[in-house]
C-alpha cells in the first residue's frame, strides 16, 4: 500500500512544479512560497480534523516534536531555494537537480537510520547521479553564463534541504499519525516563510499579484498538500530509501508538462540523463 501512496506523492509533486512555475512568473518567489503555504496548511489541518487525529497532539513525544520541527525548517529552506531556482531557470533543468536529493537521502538513510545499502541501491545512486549530471547543460563562459546559472546554486541547496527533510521527517513521524505530523510540519514552514517575507519587506507586494498568478499559486499549494499527505503516509509505512526515490519520479510528470505547457525543449543529452534517472529509480523497486 505504501507504494501507492508514494506514487500518488510523485504525481501531485510533478503537477505542483508546473503550477508553481506559472504562478511565480510575476511574483517574488519568497512571497509566493509564503502564500501557497497557507493553502497547504489549511488543507493539512482539514485532513487532521477529518480523520480525527487532532486529539493526538498532547500525546506526541518531545523527541518526535523536535524532529518534526526540524523537518519543517528543512522543508522551508528547500521550498525557498526551489522556487527561487524555478524563477531563475528552466523547469527541465531545475527539477532534475532538486530530485538528486535521492542520492543523499539514500546515503543518510544508510548512515543514520540503519537501512541496508545493497549493490542494487548503490548502482541506482550511480545512475541517478550520472543522469542528473547529464541534465545540467555545460556552463557558459563569461559573466552572462555565470548569471544564467544562479538557478543551479539554489537548486543544489534545495536538494540538500530536501534530503534532510526526509530523514528528519522519518524520525519525527514515528508514533505520530501521518496527517497530524504533516500539519505540524506545515505550520513550521508557514511561520518560517512569512518571517522571511516580513524581514525582506515583501508583504506590501501582495496587492500587486494578478488574478491568474493567485489562481496558480493556490492550485500549487493544493497539489503540495496532496503530495505531502501521500508522501508522509508512505514514509510512515515504508523504507525512506525507497519511498523517496519513488516520490522523485515526479520528474516525469514535470518534464512532460514542461514540454506541453511551457514549451521547454530537451535535447539528446538531458533526455539521456532523464532515462538514467528513471532507470535508477525504478531499479529500487526490484
Amino acid at each position: 500500500m505504501w507504494i501507492l501512496y508514494a506514487l500518488g506523492s510523485a504525481f501531485f509533486a510533478g503537477v505542483m512544479s508546473i503550477l508553481a512555475k506559472i504562478g511565480i512568473k510575476h511574483t517574488d518567489s519568497n512571497l509566493a512560497t509564503a502564500l501557497r503555504t497557507i493553502v497547504v496548511a489549511v488543507f493539512a489541518w482539514l485532513m487532521v480534523f477529518i480523520v480525527g487525529s487532532q486529539h493526538g497532539i498532547a500525546s506526541i513525544e518531545p523527541k518526535s516534536l523536535v524532529f518534526l520541527v526540524l523537518s519543517g525548517l528543512a522543508t522551508g529552506g528547500s521550498w525557498l531555494c526551489y522556487f527561487r531556482a524555478l524563477q531563475l531557470g528552466d523547469i527541465n533543468k531545475v527539477v532534475p537537480v532538486d530530485k538528486s536529493s535521492t542520492v543523499l537521502t539514500m546515503l543518510l538513510s544508510f548512515l543514520l537510520l540503519g537501512e541496508g545499502l545493497t549493490w542494487l541501491k548503490a548502482a541506482a545512486m550511480v545512475l541517478i547521479g550520472a543522469g542528473t549530471y547529464l541534465m545540467i547543460e555545460p556552463k557558459e563562459t563569461g559573466t552572462a553564463g555565470a548569471e544564467g546559472h544562479k538557478w543551479l546554486v539554489y537548486a543544489v541547496l534545495s536538494a540538500v534541504f530536501a534530503s534532510l527533510t526526509a530523514i528528519l521527517g522519518k524520525v519525527g513521524i514515528a508514533g505520530v499519525e501521518s496527517n497530524l505530523g504533516t500539519a505540524i510540519r506545515t505550520m513550521v514552514v508557514l511561520v518560517m516563510a512569512w518571517l522571511i517575507v516580513f524581514l525582506q519587506g515583501k508583504q506590501h507586494e501582495i496587492g500587486d499579484i494578478d488574478r491568474r498568478s493567485w489562481g496558480f499559486i493556490a492550485l500549487s499549494g493544493l497539489a503540495t498538500g496532496l503530495s505531502w499527505l501521500c508522501f508522509y503516509r508512505a514514509l510512515q509505512l515504508g523504507p525512506a530509501s525507497v519511498v523517496v526515490p519513488i516520490d522523485k519520479l515526479s520528474i516525469l510528470i514535470t518534464v512532460a508538462f514542461g514540454r506541453l505547457v511551457l514549451r521547454e525543449k530537451m535535447n539528446k543529452r538531458p533526455r539521456a540523463g532523464l532515462a538514467l534517472i528513471v532507470a535508477g529509480t525504478l531499479s529500487l523497486l526490484l
